[in-house]
């Protein structure tokens, strides 16, 4: 075969591509826009009806590490035991997905995730123990004795269902007990279709619940130098590196998943968010956790990848210092309290005088943000928001309280004459 003839059909071949391509670029993009391989993995048949109509979804989840390793719509949405299936459209789906959907894949993260406060304390913390099994009651008061089978909160009670169902819930519900057995759902940090992991280490998906100022911990972070560090450099995190392969070239300043779950150069990556920590910050005088030290431990080995040991105990001191210094006047605040209901000038019950809600104020909102500020690296937030307001409660606390006595005297003198 001679060279002229094979030439001749390179050259041609070659013309007829280039022009195909020169003319299909002047086609409208209605006639060429096609489902490209991302769209296709999004389950054909499914991404065909969501792409018209939820198509923010299909979006979503063709930008989603799902899409990247070929994870179906079906893989997550097929139902699992004690779910309610449905058929939808030639397909036999779950009605409602849970955590167990992502369990299935993730059992690991999931075991982490039920041992956690974030799990069946977090319910129970709005609601007591009455949506609970027995068995769900007894696996999670094993590490959290008390958490789960409790009194629903007073305070919810009386600021009625509206306030519960649209406020209180939407946070707790990361913890909702669900009807197949499964506690709670994973799209609270990862989104439901997104299933992202840099959206659950960026600070604001924290910051959804953990704010406000009966816990303030956003506030705190952005005040801090962690905070002021994330928000100017950021963009040049890898936020989506994979958890067990996290290293500080991908996250050299910590957001909220850094420190209480990420495996950062090899630690152990976790979903039970209170591992690495040492005190109840919580409670109104704040006690050792029973795995205290253990805690302490595990959160200082990432300070370690930033900070010197000799920074890490002085931080540690000064918290921990805080932490003595709020127990000590909120002490004195419940002793007040108690003394004034000795005296039968006060009722038991809670919330039903004005007094009430000032002591709340004091330790449920000052008392905590300062605690938090200490082991936070908040300076304005121990001081500000916790001691200052602290200290100015306290006064008026003493000042009501003299009044109820200075009342009790008179209401005696009158009735001696």
């Amino acid at each position: 075969m001679s060279f002229k003839p094979v030439f001749l059909t390179v050259v041609i071949a070659t013309a007829l591509v280039v022009s195909a391509v020169v003319i299909n670029s002047f086609r409208p993009k209605i006639e060429i826009r096609q489902p490209g391989t991302s769209f296709v993995r999004a389950t054909g048949k499914c991404a065909e009806c969501h792409r018209r109509e939820t198509s923010a979804v299909v979006h979503q989840y063709e930008m989603s590490r799902h899409a990247e390793k070929g994870v179906t719509c079906l893989d997550c949405h097929q139902p699992q035991s004690g779910q309610d299936p449905m058929d939808h459209r030639g397909f036999v789906i779950s009605r409602h997905l849970t955590s167990a959907n992502c369990k299935s894949c993730h059992a690991t993260e999931y075991a982490q995730y039920a041992r956690s406060r974030h799990a069946a304390p977090a319910w129970a913390a709005v609601s007591g123990p009455k949506s609970f099994t027995s068995e769900q009651i007894a696996f999670a008061e094993q590490f959290h004795p008390g958490a789960v089978n409790r009194a629903p909160n007073a305070l919810a009670l009386l600021e009625g269902e509206a306030a519960i169902s649209s406020g209180c819930q939407k946070c707790h519900d990361v913890g909702k007990p669900n009807a197949d057995g499964s506690i709670g759902t994973c799209t609270a940090c990862h989104a439901r279709h997104s299933s992202s992991i840099e959206l659950a280490r960026t600070p604001e998906t924290c910051g959804q619940c953990h704010m406000g100022p009966d816990h303030s911990q956003i506030e705190i972070y952005h005040e801090s130098k962690h905070g002021v560090l994330f928000h100017a450099q950021h963009h040049q995190f890898n936020l989506a590196a994979d958890p067990k392969s996290l290293t500080t070239r991908d996250m050299p300043v910590p957001t909220c998943a850094t420190c209480h779950m990420s495996g950062l150069e090899g630690q152990k990556v976790t979903h039970d968010t209170t591992e690495r920590l040492s005190y109840f910050l919580f409670q109104p005088v704040s006690e050792k956790r029973p795995a205290h030290a253990q805690g302490q431990v595990a959160m200082q080995e990432t300070c370690l990848k930033c900070h010197t040991e000799p920074s890490i105990r002085k931080f540690y001191k000064e918290a921990e210092n805080v932490v003595r210094s709020t127990n000590s006047l909120v002490t004195e605040a419940e002793q007040l309290m108690k003394s004034l209901q000795d005296e039968k000038l006060l009722t038991p019950a809670p919330f039903d005088e004005p007094i009430d809600y000032l002591f709340f104020d004091l330790w449920h909102y000052y008392g905590r943000t300062a605690k938090h500020g200490g082991f936070m690296g908040g300076a304005d937030f121990v001081q500000w928001h916790g001691f200052y307001e602290i200290k100015a409660k306290l006064a008026e606390l003493k000042r009501q309280a003299d009044e109820l006595r200075t009342k009790r005297r008179a209401d005696k003198e009158e009735a001696s004459q």
